[in-house]
């Protein structure tokens, strides 16, 4: 049995965890929106203003090309895939968290294995773009996996522990 400060740690560290993965769907959701609805050229020049004062400071700053260059390769349907990929996938961490935090208990193994197949997808993407970003948000999302893991079995003890206890009283 872990010691009474352990469960506390864990159990903030999930809601913690989890919370940041809902604020990350909400941002995709927005971001979505924003890249269905702004036009491609706009979407350009938005990105080139971002990244001007990054320009000034290091002329040959790889982030900075990346980004503008990233953004003039948006086509219509690569942006309407990447806007449907974000939406979906916003919404998808956003309802899940949301269940989380409502305490549902199918949402638990459900998360687990939705974010397992996202830190899949990521290996893969890493495997292509070889982005340390991919590999940080694999780490969170191994962190988040087994921290849900954690919780879950908390949850499942307080639940069955009660109906146990509520059965013998009567």
């Amino acid at each position: 049995m872990a010691s009474p400060f352990r469960q506390i740690l864990l159990h903030d560290s999930f809601r913690v965890g989890i919370t940041l993965k809902g604020l990350d769907g909400i941002l995709e959701v927005l971001a979505s929106v924003a890249l269905y609805s702004i036009s491609p050229a706009k979407m350009t020049e938005f990105v080139r203003r971002l990244v001007e004062h990054m320009v000034a400071r290091m002329p040959n700053g790889y982030l900075a090309a990346h980004l503008i260059a990233a953004s003039q390769k948006l086509n219509n349907d690569s942006r309407e895939f990447a806007a449907i990929y974000l939406l979906t996938h916003g919404l998808v961490k956003v309802i899940l968290v949301v269940c989380l935090w409502m305490n549902k208990l199918w949402a638990y193994p459900l998360t687990i294995a939705v974010f397992g197949l996202f830190m899949l997808y990521q290996m893969g993407r890493f495997a292509h773009t070889h982005s340390i970003a991919m590999i940080l948000l694999t780490v969170f999302d191994a962190v988040v996996i087994y921290l849900t893991w954690v919780e879950f079995q908390q949850q499942k003890k307080r639940r069955f522990g009660q109906d146990t206890a509520q059965k013998t009283a009567a």
